[in-house]
């Protein structure tokens, strides 16, 4: 099946998250994505231990493998052959690094004006560009992880939230200079960055401190918009979340829960009314809540229309129905030869099927048929085996 990415190919330069989230978003909408490895044992997360052995099973499906030599001449002669024939090129090496291979913009775009070259770094331009960082750097110097833990104690997000939402707006800026290309009929220098997309999460904070004039308080000592919104206890002494953010929903709920005497309490008839009431209210509440089981509480809530949320572990994703029955998962291969069943992109178009087509790769798997498009011949592809340019 055609997809809208179909005959675009991109080189993927791209290691750890943010670099792999970019080049997996577009293999996924069709591109013919070729990740570049080094040689001879490939990307670092294939070997990668804790949280990180989760990162090339996830964010490398649909790809092609090519491991490369790029300090040899021939292995950067041959990088630079399928740049000639390459729509998009991803990098997000530390400052400096492409530009010492010599595959910079300047150089890539001369050989290649039709490319769209996508730098992803950890600080645009500015006193900080030259600085390595990380998700987790730039969750600390951005406000997230002061947002996200109690005062005092400055938190990280539980995932990537920062690389990920990184290397989507470089896919972003991709897909708008692949629009322009139609008309210019030129390539063009895309960059996204960490420091900056933390910023742009931080946005709304910001516009919270210049309307009150005051310094922002993180989440857990926020002070909510909603008068319940918070985390119960159930009869099985499990955890849901139970947000009511109307007043229309608070008259379902005081109907659905059988409390007419809320409902009839001239104290909390609004939203406002019942944050200044919360000291009592919330108690009264956690009352109602624990004489009944998660499942109870899950249906008279759903018959109330009001938001809840059970809390839920990452591996209870699995066997949630909405990721089952809604085709949000898709079944991947993974090294060493299980299956598992893995989140599709969040994006749905049309009848296209942005499933499964190609499993993690292993380290130089496709190496033939990509170097046969550039017209290398079996005898050469041969010989650059032998001299360790390339491996598969």
């Amino acid at each position: 099946m055609r997809l809208p990415l179909s005959g675009i190919r991109v080189l993927e330069l791209g290691h750890t998250v943010m670099g792999p989230t970019c080049g997996l978003v577009l293999a996924d909408m069709g591109a013919e994505v070729i990740k570049i490895e080094r040689v001879p044992k490939g990307d670092d997360t294939r070997r990668l231990m804790g949280f990180g052995q989760g990162f090339f099973p996830f964010y490398n499906r649909n790809k092609k493998s090519l491991a490369l030599d790029l300090k040899a001449p021939k292995g950067l002669e041959l990088l630079k052959n399928l740049v000639l024939q390459s729509d998009v090129f991803i990098e997000n090496f530390g400052p400096g690094t492409v530009e010492r291979l010599g595959l910079g913009y300047e150089e890539l775009s001369q050989l290649n004006p039709r490319l769209i070259y996508c730098s992803l770094k950890g600080f645009m331009k500015g006193p900080y560009e030259n600085r390595p960082a990380l998700d987790e750097v730039v969750q600390m110097m951005g406000g997230l992880a002061y947002m996200t833990g109690p005062p005092g104690q400055p938190l990280r997000a539980g995932a990537s939230v920062v690389d990920i939402m990184g290397g989507s707006y470089g896919v972003i800026g991709i897909l708008a200079a692949l629009y322009e290309r139609q008309t210019t009929g030129k390539g063009q220098f895309v960059i996204a960055s960490l420091y900056e997309s933390t910023a742009f999460l931080m946005g709304q904070f910001m516009a919270y401190s210049a309307v009150t004039g005051k310094a922002v308080p993180p989440m857990p000592k926020r002070v909510s918009a909603w008068a319940i919104y918070d985390i119960f206890k159930t009869k099985g002494d499990e955890d849901i979340f139970i947000g009511i953010t109307s007043d229309k929903q608070w008259e379902s709920f005081c109907r659905i829960f059988e409390r007419p005497d809320l409902a009839a309490d001239k104290r909390i008839q609004s939203n406002n009314a019942r944050i200044e009431q919360r000291p009592w209210l919330i108690p009264e509440l956690r009352k109602i809540f624990q004489e009944k089981t998660k499942e109870e509480i899950i249906q008279l809530c759903e018959k109330a229309g009001i938001p809840f949320a059970p809390i839920a572990r990452p591996e209870d994703l699995f066997q949630d129905p909405q990721l089952n029955e809604g085709g949000s998962l898709v079944e991947i291969l993974l090294p060493g030869g299980g299956r598992t069943k893995l989140p599709r992109i969040p994006v749905r178009l049309g009848a296209y099927d942005f499933g499964l087509r190609i499993n993690p790769p292993a380290v130089g798997e496709g190496t033939r048929e990509l170097l046969k498009s550039i017209n290398i011949s079996e005898e050469e592809i041969e010989q650059l085996k032998k001299e360790g340019v390339l491996i598969f």
